[in-house]
Formats: C-alpha cells, structure tokens, sequence
C-alpha cells in the first residue's frame, strides 16, 4: 500500500498526524469537493512529495484514501469543520444521473448552515433570492404528481424580486414563516443580478447546471443542506415509519443510502414516499428476490422518475405529436399573424408601414400568444393535477373505510 509503507506511519488510524496529511487538507480547502478518483493523483503527488520517490495514481488504495480523510476529519473537528460524503447525482449527457454510485467527499462547516456561509460572500437580496429558488426546487416544482426539483434559467430569473404572484414560482409571504419571511425582505435584484447570481452559485459549487439546461442543487449543496432542507419543508408530526405519510413529506431520502433524493426513481404508487437514486438501484435490488418498493412493497416500475426527466420526457413525447400536426398554439400564432378582415367580406386593405414595422408588429404579437398559450397549459395542468390529488383523496378514503369495516 502506497501510502503506509514508511516507518513514520502516516495512516489515519493509529498514525501521526505529519505533513502528508497537512498537505492532503490544504488540497481539501483548496477544491471542496473531492471523488475518490480525483483524489488519487492528489495523493500520489503528495506521496512522492513526502516520501521522496515516485508513486502513480494507480497505487494509491481505498484504504490510503479513507485513512487521510478519517485524518483530516480529525483534524478538522477543532474548528468546527468535517468531511462529509454524499450520493452523485450528476448529470450525463443524456440527462440522465450517473448510474455508477459514486461518493462525493465534502469539506462541510458543523456550526452553520450553507446559507448563513453564503451570507459572507452575497448581499442580503441575493440571499432572499436563493431562499425562494429553494422554495420554487422544493415547493413550487415538487408536487406530488411531477417531482422536478430542478429549474430553468427563465424560472430562476423570474425570481428576481419578491412579488407575490410572481409566474414561475411565488416566493413566499411572511405568514409562511420565517423563511417565508426572509424571502420576502429587501427590493430584490435586477434580472441581469439574478442571472450572474445564478451562475455564481453554479461556479461555487452550490448548483449544477444538466445538459437539457435545469438548474438544481449540488450534491455538496444537499449534503451541507440536508438538517436545513428537512426541517424547512417537511412536516415534523409525520410518522417515518408509515409510507403513506412520507409520501406527503417534500423532500425524500433515498432507501439504500438514507440520503436526499432529488434525481432518481420513485415508486408509482403516488403516496408512497418509496425513492432511489439511480445509482443505488442496482445494488439495491441484486439482493431482493423481487423488484418491490422499499416502503409499500408494490411492483417497482423504473419507469417512474424523479427530477427533471419528469419535465424532459413529456416535452420530448410532445415535441413528436407537434411535428405529426399542429398543435393550439401553432394555431394560435398563425391566427395572431393574419391580418383581420373587415365586417363587410372585403379583403383588409394594407396600412403603409415599413417591412421592419410589419415584422415587429407579427414578433410581437406572436410572443403574446405564445405567452396566453403557456398561461393556459398551465392552468390546465394545474386543473389535472387538483383532480387527480381529489381522486386519490377519495380513493384513500374509501381504503380506510374498508379497513375500518
């Protein structure tokens, strides 16, 4: 082994604490976030380093890399810091999650939350702005019939003042809370602020940005995040124990890793609080004789998604029936650029306006309707989603009376 083959003992179980282990910290400080794999050519510089001859990436164990960082932990805990590790949730290409479960190592402060950390490098109205991009990944988009967690650019920027009302994902009203409370606070920022605001968080690590352009938290951000998220948006008077309750609970831990979920599966039974990241899954099953979920033993579909494919698929499914036939809002934007005819039959006659004029005039009408055309597919689903939560209502109800009777 690399790393423990020098009398000076540099393992982090029983060894002294010496400058290899220094070094592996400042290497910590300076990124973060480490992987495993990430770590070793780290390592292995810092082993040739100290040691005083060559070591390859290759050479550096597990165990060399459990032992600095059970070290560094150590060393660390003085000052009111830790290295915590989480699930990947990256995203692939694809936009699919990294289906190898890989451990994120992060450098986590035991004393503070991440918004109070961010307080030292953002002003007060981008720290509201953060809050109520937390309430519209955890609120606003995370409904019992679409889990998205993630957002886009628009969406995020529309948060850029505290106007209640405002479309993509009200803020909250200081009767929610505090958090509510401190959401509202302060004249909010420009768009323009919103936006370099938000590729800041992405830039610190707080946020990832996937390839279909949705914005949600890092894995770093739910770990340092998880006491914070839990106690913010889910109720404290629910039963763990009982998985029609923890259906209701907005944010969700994984069953095989006991962590935050918010890019994987869930169970399809709609109030079952049953969740895996796509990495676990494998694992997760290759020991059960049947692919049942964890809470309701029901049949696992994998075909029941959390996070953004939830959003992505659907469009995708849509995108094949608008170029098969045109849909409304086709319709509606070749109606909007007519031009309308008089009462009397006679063809509309043209006023004298300049081309550039025309085609101002038809751009902006165009966006209007587009624009009526989203509030209505909003409102819509909106109408579907309520119906179907009365549904299930009702058909909890009468399960309940039957195992009353």
């Amino acid at each position: 082994m690399a790393a423990n083959d020098d009398d000076d003992g540099v393992g982090g179980d029983g060894g002294d604490y010496n400058d290899s282990h220094r070094a592996f910290v400042q290497a910590f400080l300076a990124r973060g976030t480490m992987t495993f794999d990430e770590a070793r050519p780290v390592m292995a510089a810092i082993f040739t380093a100290y040691y005083g001859r060559p070591h390859q990436a290759q050479d550096v164990t597990e165990a060399d890399f459990h032992s600095y960082v059970a070290a560094a932990d150590g060393a660390l805990s003085p000052f009111d810091m830790a290295i915590r590790s989480g699930t990947s949730q990256q995203h692939t290409d694809d936009g699919r999650a990294d289906r190898r479960p890989r451990r994120i190592y992060a450098l986590v402060n035991t004393t503070s939350d991440a918004i109070t950390q961010l307080a030292t490098t953002h002003s007060a109205d981008e720290i509201a702005f953060v809050k109520r991009v937390l309430d519209a990944l955890f609120e606003t988009y995370n409904r019992p019939r679409q889990e998205i967690m993630a957002i886009t650019s628009m969406q995020a920027v529309r948060l850029h003042r505290p106007a209640a009302g405002a479309a993509g994902g009200a803020p909250r009203s200081p009767e929610d809370g505090p958090a509510g409370a401190a959401a509202a606070v302060g004249a909010g920022l420009s768009m323009a602020a919103a936006e370099r605001t938000l590729a800041d968080l992405v830039q610190e690590g707080w946020m990832e940005k996937s390839a279909a352009g949705y914005y949600g938290l890092s894995t770093r951000a739910l770990i340092e995040l998880k006491h914070y998220l839990l106690e913010t948006y889910n109720e404290e008077d629910e039963a763990e124990d009982d998985a029609e309750s923890d259906g209701r609970r907005r944010v969700k831990l994984c069953a095989a890793c006991n962590e935050i979920v918010t890019i994987g599966q869930r169970c399809s039974h709609r109030p079952c609080g049953g969740r895996l990241h796509d990495g676990c899954v494998p694992g997760f099953f290759r020991a059960q004789k049947a692919k049942c979920c964890p809470r309701c033993r029901r049949e696992w579909s994998g075909a029941d998604f959390v996070g953004e494919r939830v959003v992505t698929r659907k469009e995708g499914g849509r995108r094949g029936t608008r170029r098969s036939a045109p849909g409304r809002r086709a319709t509606a934007v070749a109606a909007a650029a007519t031009p309308a005819t008089p009462a009397t039959g006679t063809p509309a006659t043209a006023t004298p306006t300049t081309r550039s004029t025309r085609i101002t005039r038809s751009t902006r009408t165009s966006r209007a309707a587009l624009a009526r055309e989203d509030e209505e597919e909003e409102e819509e689903e909106e109408e579907e989603e309520e119906e179907e939560e009365e549904q299930e209502g009702r058909e909890q109800e009468e399960e309940d009376d039957d195992d009353e009777e």
